[in-house]
């Protein structure tokens, strides 16, 4: 899976459990490290473990793939987990608000949401 479409995968599994203000920074003209960054907010440790639990299993299951690494946890209110080309910070709000990667990164175009095609009644 190329790197955008994992990206892309990252932000469609964290919206499957109601991860708040998913943003897909292109880092690639930026960073020699990673290509794309996946920033989003829980509200909770729960609702933090539930986001990441979503995006690692998710993408084992759908497309055998693991994460590289995985640092910090829901008790510290930031996880990263490290898929190589694609780096996903799962934070509170607090601690999303106090580090500002948005803004850090600032030169980093972002990925644009596709809208979703409506469920079948």
């Amino acid at each position: 899976m190329d790197a955008r479409k994992l990206a892309l995968a990252c932000r469609e599994l964290a919206d499957d459990k109601k991860a708040e203000d998913i943003v897909i920074l292109d880092v690639r003209e930026l960073s020699s490290v990673t290509d794309y960054f996946v920033i989003t907010s829980g509200t909770s440790e729960p609702h933090l473990r539930a986001i990441v639990d979503e995006i690692t299993d998710g993408l084992r299951e759908d497309h055998d793939t693991r994460p590289r690494a995985i640092d910090g946890t829901a008790q510290t209110a930031w996880v990263v987990l490290d898929f190589f080309d694609v780096i996903v910070h799962v934070m509170r709000r607090d601690v999303r608000e106090r580090y500002d990667l948005e803004t850090l990164w600032g030169d980093a175009p972002r990925v644009k949401q596709r809208k979703r095609a409506p469920a079948k009644a």
